[in-house]
């Protein structure tokens, strides 16, 4: 059999000239911003041109450029290699929503594989209409513009997915190895934010982020670290879920703790993670007061982590003839409040 695995992540700019025409698309897509395309690209348009110098300065921090499309080419390749031991003919392809290479190109390289079974994979454990929702719907316009027609498969989520929970805990035990033994420590679980309109039209990531967190902490079984789930990465007026992480660390400085951040809605290194988390935090805490302050790397390319996608993709090619979505238990997971869960009434 071959095997198409397709890997969604948001991508990134890959140099300086880039970084507007990526803010450009990423806030043209209506799960962002939700306005009729007549006002949005505009609209998207300015917010670009207005906050490309800010970014291009983050950027300017990594080399220019964001690491995102290396890391993933990194996973995509460990997990054609896992998935090739089990007698497949399997290739890992990329497709990025906001930057090259996009869901065109990557349905185009899918095409001419000619595989007999595709299985879409989102690097989002947790589930949003904004991030893996929106990856699928485009990649079903590419697909189908490129004249795809093997039996196809998605996979939503995997919030609680053993093999994610295992390296995530793995690289926690690594960070906290070396603490400072008179310090009591918060664990700040990480996730990137959302403004709270969209969990209240019936978005499940939050709950899912709170599954990943809690998940997290009982296999870490480390009680005297304190967790707390927490959000970074808030933009324009609109109220945003909390608490807020750099509210967290200021919290943390005041009550005289040190501080481990974990990110958990992010399985690969880029601004958010080398910028927003290292520098900007960092600098934070040491003005917040915080007396230890460290960042767990995320999970990359971790032997675990591969095996629980590996594990993902099997499951999903179990789905013979039946439904055309899975995740990591097989069944829906979000309560009956949560309206847009890919899972549906199953």
């Amino acid at each position: 059999m071959k095997l198409a695995v397709v890997l969604f992540n948001l991508g990134g700019p890959d140099s300086p000239e880039a970084v507007e025409p990526f803010l450009r698309n990423l806030f043209s897509d209506p799960a962002i911003i939700a306005l009729p395309w007549f006002l949005r690209l505009p609209l998207a348009r300015l917010i670009a041109r207005r906050r490309a110098p800010i970014a291009r300065e983050i950027y300017h921090h990594i080399g220019g450029r964001s690491p995102i499309f290396e890391e993933t080419r990194k996973q995509a390749d460990a997990l054609a290699a896992a998935l090739s031991q089990d007698g497949v003919e399997a290739r890992a392809f990329v497709a990025m929503r906001c930057w090259h290479p996009f869901s065109d190109g990557a349905a185009r390289a899918v095409k001419a594989f000619a595989p007999d079974r595709i299985v879409l994979l989102p690097l989002y454990p947790q589930y949003s209409t904004t991030t893996s929702a929106s990856s699928l719907k485009d990649w079903k316009r590419a697909a189908k513009k490129a004249g795809l027609t093997a039996p196809t498969t998605q996979v939503c989520c995997y919030p609680d997915e053993p093999g994610f929970i295992a390296a995530a805990v793995a690289k926690i035990r690594a960070t906290a190895s070396g603490r400072d033994t008179a310090l009591p420590y918060r664990l700040l679980l990480s996730a990137h934010g959302l403004p709270k309109a969209t969990i209240r039209k019936g978005d499940p990531y939050q709950w899912q982020v709170e599954r990943s967190a809690a998940a997290i902490v009982a296999a870490l079984d480390m009680p005297d670290l304190e967790p707390v789930v927490c959000y970074q990465s808030r933009v324009g007026p609109m109220q945003w879920i909390g608490p807020a992480t750099d509210a967290e660390i200021r919290r943390a400085g005041a009550d005289g703790k040190g501080v481990i951040v974990v990110p958990i809605a992010f399985v690969s290194e880029h601004s958010e993670t080398l910028v927003e988390l290292d520098i900007e935090y960092g600098k934070l805490a040491r003005e917040a007061g915080v007396g230890d302050y460290r960042r767990v790397p995320t999970v990359g390319a971790a032997p675990a982590f591969i095996e629980g996608l590996a594990g993902l993709v099997r499951q999903a090619l179990q789905q013979e003839g039946g439904a055309d979505t899975t995740n990591s238990a097989g069944r829906r997971i979000c309560p009956d409040t949560f309206c847009r869960c890919a899972m549906g009434d199953e």
